[in-house]
């Protein structure tokens, strides 16, 4: 490959910067770069067009289950999602994380703490109902054995250090507790 080394005019010493890579070589390389090459340009347009529509606004989905929106947005949209409406104590901590702003670090903690409630309520209701979850492979955890050995011995030198660490701290606070 090529390398373009630039220098200064003056002193004919290098940049600090990187040299640049001839990649001229490559097909479509740099097609971004000239609009006429780019596929979908000029069609691109903010707001986008929307020819031979019947409508100005969507009609309004029809609301059948609790839906979300931020704080910041008055009224819900036109259409959204409805396949896992929310339930339980993840759905009370949803309800919760929307009454704070988008731009509040809770509002995006509670939400992330509430996938990880929902995923315990999903295994309770598996157990529930029967059905033995396979935790270790919808973890993934064979492919792990199998493609990254290292970094799965790794974590469960973790794990096995945080619960060794929990269970001596518990028979050192037994050990307090009988004197």
């Amino acid at each position: 490959m090529d390398i373009q080394h630039n220098t200064t005019p003056e002193t004919g010493h290098h940049h600090h910067e990187k040299p640049k890579r001839d990649m001229s070589h490559i097909p479509g390389w740099g097609a971004d770069l000239d609009h006429k090459n780019r596929p979908a340009y000029p069609m691109e347009r903010t707001p986008p067009r929307l020819d031979n529509v019947h409508w100005d606004v969507p009609e309004q989905q029809p609301v059948n289950v609790k839906v979300f929106h931020s704080t910041e947005r008055p009224n819900i949209t036109p259409v959204f999602g409805t396949s896992v409406p929310p339930t339980g104590l993840s759905g009370k901590i949803r309800d919760f994380a929307f009454t704070l702003s988008e731009n509040d670090i809770r509002h995006w903690l509670l939400l992330l703490f509430a996938d990880r409630v929902n995923m315990v309520e999903g295994l309770a209701d598996d157990l529930k109902s029967g059905h033995v979850p396979n935790i270790l492979g919808e973890m993934g955890i064979m492919a792990e054995v199998k493609h990254n050995p290292i970094g799965l011995a790794g974590k469960a030198l973790v794990i096995g250090g945080a619960i060794g660490l929990i269970y001596s701290l518990r028979q050192h606070r037994k050990r307090r507790s009988w004197r």
